[in-house]
């Protein structure tokens, strides 16, 4: 296996600039003092109040002392005092935040206060603590600190919030782990990122907030002096030289913008947000044309065509393809499900067809088409008809789901927004689709939030949500993998019966076959990020093709198993989304592999009447020999 090889690294102009200026200021702040220092302490009042001139940039002050050189060395104590007031009042607000969302008893009380002190603006507070924290540098560090308090309570009351309600937590809690405990052990590490963010973009508010207290007279006090202190000891003679205005102004806003800069481009690295480099070339596999749907246009009466579908991931760590070369076609009212295991590409497949595909992630396709729409294009107008005409329903119909409405206003938006529905009819609308889905009372669970229903319940309102639009396809991503068996086969035989109901088209996405066999009148079989088979249901269960459709089913039991002999696994890892092969990427697991699967990657090719596969050594799966041959790989699994 090989790496995708990388270029060197670039450092894009949002990384350069505030990198740049973080860089000047820290050594500003190391070295000012070192270069500059005699400039900005030695008098010499021949020199006094001058103007901008060659020998002084900025003038100089009533004692003859260079303002620029002022400036420079005063960055050493204007950016100390703005990090400790943001550690202040990081440690501070981190505290209350912590002990408001993890104590009952003060958890009211502390939101309470933090609200309270939230309604005021922060440099407000700040001159209201610095009164009563006394005037000078410490007690200025310490009122910013306390004005930027209530600010770091709410970010951490609400990050730890949504930590605290995790499984782990409560198995930490269940085995008696002390509050504390679970502070730095699982609650702590989870939110120390977004804080240390926030954080960073504060210290340019604090630079900000202190330079304010030291204008004002209420922070740094001579003989000391930071940027504030600066302003305000020229402000009589601003007018006569403008420099002694200037100079500090413009270190306060440049060092504001940087560290707010800087906040900013770590927020996006971290989260992977990163300017997508040119497009890439595409490495497309041989492929033969799909049977009975060769190369269609959306003029065939294809409901949905796909050709060559790529979703590449450009990152700061390389570039990684989570899907490498899928192409399908769905007719009217055809079931189509894909199958394969975790991190196939199957609900990414889906996702790029659903255009649910974000930055930094970018869709490839020689052809993308839902109806008459190209979804490779832009604009409202395909949102618009994919609104109307496509339902997608998710795994976890707890996320899928806003707890903070209700099950009502889910349903009647698709109708109001799309199809321009008055409210009244859109709700009559809604009660009776989820009375379609086999809901009880769907008056009164239209008036609830999901918090109120089952598991399966909510799916049958992510469905119903489906039928108040005009949805001509329904993407079904593993919609019954978190639920019981029971409630597991309702789902299913609802999802039929819509479909023919509506004469919609079916995407269905499943790691279990089973299912799949259940629903779908064709499968489609993925392994990382290829379609490697492609057959009627019926032909993937008697002959399939391809050695590791063979091992899917063979790994899938079913009531006629020995139970006396153990389930047979796949051994092997599949290849990540960031390994490029040359060959076929189940050579490494397949036992029929050879030098010629290791050095070429085998093309999609069509065996008999609607069945394809990309595989140099298939599986005959007809006649006694076909049989053998399949025996022969399930006892090699």
């Amino acid at each position: 296996m090989t790496e995708v090889a990388r270029k060197p690294r670039r450092f894009p102009l949002s990384t350069a600039i505030p990198l740049a200026l973080l860089l000047l200021f820290v050594f500003l702040s190391i070295a000012g003092p070192w270069l500059w220092g005699t400039d900005a302490e030695t008098s010499n009042v021949a020199v006094a109040d001058q103007g901008i001139s060659s020998a002084h940039w900025m003038g100089t002050d009533d004692l003859g002392r260079d303002v620029l050189a002022r400036t420079l060395v005063a960055t050493r104590s204007s950016l100390v005092l703005a990090v400790l007031a943001t550690i202040v009042g990081g440690c501070a607000g981190v505290a209350l935040g912590l002990l408001s969302a993890v104590s009952r008893r003060l958890g009211r009380l502390i939101d309470g206060a933090i609200g309270l002190l939230l309604a005021f603006p922060a440099l407000l507070l700040a001159i209201f603590f610095a009164v009563l924290f006394g005037i000078g540098s410490v007690g200025s560090v310490l009122a910013v600190g306390a004005a930027f308090a209530p600010g770091f309570a709410r970010i951490t009351q609400t990050l730890t919030a949504s930590v605290i309600s995790k499984e782990y937590v409560e198995a930490s809690r269940v085995l008696g782990k002390r509050p504390l405990y679970l502070t730095f052990r699982h609650i702590l590490p989870n939110i120390g990122e977004p804080v240390i963010l926030y954080s960073t973009i504060h210290i340019g508010t604090a630079v900000l907030a202190l330079s304010g207290l030291s204008f004002l007279g209420l922070g740094v006090q001579p003989p000391s002096y930071d940027w504030g202190r600066l302003l305000n000891e020229g402000l009589t003679r601003i007018y006569t030289n403008p420099g002694v205005g200037i100079a500090p102004s413009i270190a306060i806003v440049l060092a504001g913008l940087t560290f707010n800069m800087v906040g900013e481009r770590l927020s996006d690295i971290l989260g992977g947000r990163t300017a997508a480099p040119p497009k890439l070339p595409s490495k497309q596999r041989g492929l033969d044309p799909a049977p009975a749907r060769a190369e269609t246009t959306g003029t065939t009466g294809e409901l949905v065509e796909v050709r060559n579908l790529r979703v590449v991931y450009h990152t700061v760590d390389g570039v990684t393809t989570p899907v490498r070369d899928v192409s399908f076609s769905i007719a009217p009212g055809e079931k189509v499900g894909i199958v394969g295991e975790s991190g196939s590409g199957k609900s990414m497949t889906a996702s790029a067809v659903a255009r649910l595909i974000d930055t930094p992630g970018r869709v490839e396709a020689r052809t993308l088409r839902f109806l008459d729409a190209d979804l490779l294009g832009h604009g409202t107008e395909v949102d618009r008809h994919l609104g109307r005409n496509m339902s997608v329903v998710f795994q976890d119909p707890g996320e899928a789901l806003n707890p903070a409405i209700k099950i009502g206003t889910h349903l009647v938006e698709p109708s109001v927004i799309h199809q321009r529905e008055p409210k009244p009819a859109a709700r009559r609308k809604a009660i009776k689709a989820l009375g379609s889905v086999a809901i009880s009372d769907p008056a009164r669970r239209f008036r609830q939030h999901q918090h109120e229903l089952s598991g399966g319940m909510k799916q049958r309102v992510c469905i119903a949500i489906g039928l108040m639009g005009e949805a001509r396809l329904i993407i079904a991503d593993e919609p019954t993998t978190a639920l019981d068996v029971t409630v597991q086969r309702q789902i299913l035989r609802l999802i039929n019966d819509i479909g023919e109901m509506t004469g919609a088209g079916l995407l269905f996405i499943s790691h279990d076959i089973a299912v799949v066999s259940e629903l779908c009148d064709r499968i489609l079989v993925m392994y990382a990020g290829f379609v490697v088979e492609e057959a009627r249901t019926a032909d993937v269960f008697t002959s399939p093709a391809h050695p590791y459709t063979a091992m899917l089913l063979a790994a899938s039991p079913d009531m006629d198993t020995d139970k006396s002999r153990q389930l047979p696994t796949i051994d092997g890892r599949m290849p990540g989304p960031g390994v490029d092969l040359p060959g076929c990427y189940f050579a490494a697991r397949c036992p029929r592999a050879d030098v010629t699967c290791t050095e070429s990657a085998p093309p999609l090719r069509t065996l008999a009447e609607g069945h394809r596969v990309a595989c140099w050594h298939p599986l005959t799966g007809a006649g006694a020999a076909g049989d053998d041959e399949l025996t022969g790989v399930e006892a090699k699994i």
